[in-house]
């Protein structure tokens, strides 16, 4: 096998583990382990803090997300993979069933924007950098982060954001 084989072959091998982690998890499994090195780092963007280890990510962000957003379905627009590093982008359909970042349950139908790049090793999850669009969840149940100074303001031809 040659180098281009031996790294096609290792990108798929890398997805197979991410879309077996996903489909787990879509269906409810609480089994981290079988996905995830045991100290495994998530790291989120602001607001979504970093989580070090399964105990820590399931405590601050795989219960809390579960108990504010349920009937969760997992709309996964496209993977990449290139070696030990795959990635997706997509969104969550879920509804506002519980607190969250201090809004009482709203029984809105959101979506939940994200992008996931993971860093396979030993055909589990060592290290996940996570960007989640919480501004654009708010914004769904009316709450603008931005105080109206967003830059969407550009895209209509305003010439500076209000």
């Amino acid at each position: 096998m040659n180098d281009a084989e031996a790294h096609l072959e290792h990108s798929q091998s890398t997805l197979a583990v991410i879309q077996a982690m996903e489909a787990a998890l879509g269906a409810g499994s609480n089994d981290m382990a079988a996905h995830f090195h045991e100290d495994f780092v998530w790291r989120g963007n602001a607001g979504c803090g970093t989580k070090k280890g399964i105990a820590e990510f399931r405590k601050n962000w795989q219960l809390p997300l579960r108990a504010a957003f349920t009937d969760r379905v997992y709309k996964t627009e496209k993977f990449l993979a290139d070696g030990e590093w795959a990635a997706c982008f997509g969104h969550i359909e879920a509804t506002h069933s519980g607190p969250f970042m201090g809004i009482a349950a709203t029984g809105k139908r959101v979506a939940i924007p994200y992008m996931d790049f993971w860093r396979v090793e030993d055909g589990r999850i060592k290290d996940n950098p996570v960007s989640v669009d919480f501004a654009s969840v708010l914004a769904q149940l009316g709450e603008d982060v931005f105080a109206g100074r967003g830059w969407e303001s550009l895209d209509r031809g305003e010439t500076k954001p209000s």
